[in-house]
């Protein structure tokens, strides 16, 4: 696992366009949302839980979590 979402911000995962695309492919235009801006400064975790409702709900937030797990 290349982040530890409990202590990554989610401002180091968004320099990453691994996990962008990631994010991308769940919940088209999510990182171009003026929102995120105020989520940069959560743990990934923090952030996902939070924008749960923004992204597509519990299950797009697990199968985001499985992918970036998958990160090297």
């Amino acid at each position: 696992m290349r982040y530890d979402p409990d202590t990554v911000l989610l401002g180091t995962l968004l320099a990453d366009p691994e996990v962008v695309a990631i994010l991308e492919k769940h919940s088209p235009g999510i990182t171009s949302n003026p929102m995120i801006g105020m989520a940069k400064g959560m743990t990934a975790n923090q952030a996902l839980v939070m924008g749960a409702p923004m992204l597509g709900g519990q299950q797009v937030v697990d199968t985001i979590r499985a992918e970036m797990s998958q990160l090297a």
